[in-house]
């Protein structure tokens, strides 16, 4: 399995310093930026596993970063926020943007490091601070793009098959039985409301998650 990877977006010359001296004691920090321009370009360039996202950032804030990225195609790395904003409109703004993760910089090292675990394991970590808008947070997110109804995982997943991998390629790749593989596709078809791969990889192109250079047309499994 390959290394895990993460990226750091900081304004603050001392907390960047402070939080890669941190990171670096688990994960490979592969760059740093501090603004939102620099951060999309490096960041689509260098293809991380995680970024460690300042939410108040020159130039447009952490979520321009997460659309900046995704609409450059970089659709594998997973964002997680790292912030003193903890207000309800900063949170959902953030989600909304697609972030898969949303801790403070009160944490402890310990507690974002974990988090970056967690969320490379697909799950959604939050500090406490803001865990109680979770209860009606979906609600409020502007579901606008259908894909902002699937998890981490299964945007991974939707990743490598509209770009041509087989199930067994994918599951491969993800390190998942083929069985499993295939309940995530289970999910991602009725959240999606599309009933094959074909559907599903117009559905991605029609909402921008991939391009259509992207696409590599095979059969279904």
């Amino acid at each position: 399995m390959s290394e895990s990877t993460v990226f750091v977006v900081e304004d603050h010359p001392m907390t960047l310093r402070g939080v890669v001296a941190a990171v670096e004691e688990r994960f490979k920090v592969v760059g740093t930026a501090d603004d939102v321009g620099a951060a999309i370009e490096l960041i689509v360039e260098r293809d991380p596993s995680v970024v460690l996202l300042d939410v108040n950032l020159p130039g447009g804030g952490g979520a321009q970063v997460i659309k900046g990225v995704r609409a450059a195609g970089g659709v594998r790395t997973r964002f997680l926020a790292f912030t003193v904003l903890t207000s309800r409109t900063e949170v959902v703004r953030m989600f909304a943007a697609g972030v898969d993760g949303y801790v403070t910089k009160s944490s402890e090292e310990r507690e974002v490091l974990d988090a970056i675990d967690a969320v490379l394991d697909g799950r959604r970590p939050v500090s406490r601070e803001v865990a109680g808008y979770l209860l009606d947070i979906d609600e409020s997110i502007d579901s606008g793009s259908s894909v902002d109804r699937l998890t981490p995982r299964e945007r991974e997943v939707c990743a490598r098959i509209a770009r041509g991998d087989t199930y067994r390629e994918c599951a491969a790749r993800l390190g998942m039985s083929v069985k499993t593989l295939e309940n995530h596709m289970d999910h991602i078809f009725r959240k999606l409301e599309v009933q094959s791969r074909h559907e599903l990889t117009r559905r991605l192109l029609d909402e921008g998650f991939i391009r259509p250079d992207d696409q590599v047309e095979r059969g279904d499994d």
